[in-house]
């Protein structure tokens, strides 16, 4: 695939996914279009060698593999994790909200979002609601409002003559959105509401309740090539669903012969403990169904090696100083391998060694980004998952700008070279091992 199909697909892909739930299923769809058969949980899995598989777990965390005709012993597994969620507002269980004749929702904050953008937007509502359909049974929908349902206004300057030099954001009273005028608050029941909404509309039974949800706001402005030359992406959710479409893309090529994974979990932007998240089960318990003996998963582990994908701090020209001098990635200029003396990051000179040594081959220039010693470090799947299964790990991700932001920024280049690199690694026939000394 060339560089504009591709970054055009990932801004579609983008758009179209603006819960982790709808990524899993636009993923899905992905897959299956590409020959993946999907395994659920609770079934006997039958795994053929050469086969392309898939596996869901809470419709928000996707686990993809090729089962190598080589043996995993001899050729070990390339591994490329990533993660479904983003920073966002989530709508509270109870979220009525009815002041000065208008109706709000009340919203908590998931995970660590920077806030200050989320003013003034066009916001609209998606995710998943579970409902009683009416008729004596539970089931599940995902909804995407799609339009301007919502905004949250600023408190004009006139008002706070200080704005420009300390205007703080309190999330519990500043950041509720409005929906709608509600003179006399005819509106006590947000979801009763929503569900006449949905039922009028086809998108739920005319006689469903909804019992919960998990519904979040969005920005409704499209992902986009920018810049005069439209060398820049800018987008809602690119950490890290760049990440995810990036290792579908790459995972749809990669042959038959090695054993190939893509993990996607959910969660990681509120510390990854879940069921699904990468400090759950989910991975260890698909490797052990392949791998059953726990000393053959153990050996096959000390042959692999896995790429944590999670977007990287390019460096910001308003702000240089916030970097290390020597470790300032700059966008369009190749994908990131992220190091961190403290294991925030997993990355340490065999993996990374092997890294450069893949994009070498691809022709995929290479950064390194190592924060400030002075300033706190992010973290990713990477470490989580190394530590559960005991493979070797890599952490890399593209340069970003305004990372957790409602809308970020990366290289158009940057992203499509991620995707060539993942290829490459995919598809890379010898053995990614170096012998202990």
């Amino acid at each position: 695939m060339n560089k504009q199909p591709y970054n055009q697909q990932l801004l579609d892909f983008i758009y179209q996914s603006p819960t982790p739930f709808h990524a899993v299923k636009n993923m899905r769809e992905i897959l299956e279009a590409g020959g993946f058969t999907r395994l659920p949980e609770e079934t006997d899995w039958d795994i053929q060698p050469g086969g392309r598989y898939y596996t869901v777990r809470n419709g928000s965390s996707l686990i993809a593999f090729i089962a190598g005709r080589q043996s995993a012993l001899e050729s070990g597994m390339r591994l490329v994790g990533a993660h479904t969620d983003s920073p966002c507002l989530k709508v509270k269980p109870k979220p009525e909200l009815n002041r000065q004749g208008y109706f709000q929702l009340g919203v908590e904050v998931y995970g660590g979002a920077l806030l200050n953008p989320w003013f003034d937007r066009d916001l609209s509502i998606a995710g998943r609601l579970v409902f009683d359909s009416g008729e004596g049974s539970l089931d599940q929908t995902l909804i995407d409002l799609k339009r301007p349902v919502a905004v949250i206004p600023s408190l004009a300057i006139h008002l706070d003559r200080d704005a420009n030099n300390e205007r703080k954001v309190n999330p519990q009273t500043d950041i509720p959105p409005l929906l709608f005028r509600d003179p006399d608050k005819s509106v006590t029941d947000f979801f009763e509401f929503l569900a006449k909404e949905l039922s009028s509309s086809g998108d739920l039974p005319e006689k469903a309740r909804i019992l919960d949800h998990e519904l979040y706001l969005y920005d409704c402005q499209k992902p986009a090539l920018t810049g005069m030359q439209s060398e820049f992406i800018s987008g809602a959710r690119l950490d890290n669903l760049l990440s995810c479409f990036t290792g579908v893309q790459a995972l749809l090529e990669a042959g038959d012969q090695v054993s190939c994974m893509l993990v996607c979990n959910d969660h990681e932007e509120v510390g990854s403990t879940s069921a699904c998240g990468a400090n759950g089960p989910m991975l260890q318990s698909v490797l052990q169904r392949l791998y059953p003996d726990p000393g053959l998963l153990t050996r096959v582990m000390r042959q692999s090696l896995l790429v944590s994908a999670d977007n990287a701090h390019g460096i910001h020209p308003n702000f240089a100083d916030r970097h290390d001098n020597n470790h300032g990635p700059r966008l369009n200029e190749g994908p990131v391998i992220k190091v961190n003396a403290n294991q925030r990051y997993a990355t340490n000179s065999i993996s990374a060694a092997m890294f450069r040594h893949l994009c070498e081959k691809e022709g995929v220039a290479v950064q390194t980004f190592v924060n400030r010693t002075d300033l706190s470090c992010g973290s990713t799947i990477g470490p989580i998952t190394a530590a559960m299964i005991g493979v070797q790990t890599l952490d890399v991700g593209v340069p970003t700008f305004a990372m957790h932001s409602i809308r970020e920024m990366a290289g158009a280049d940057d992203a499509f070279n991620l995707y060539r690199a993942l290829r490459g690694f995919y598809n890379h026939q010898s053995t990614l091992t170096i012998q202990e000394t």
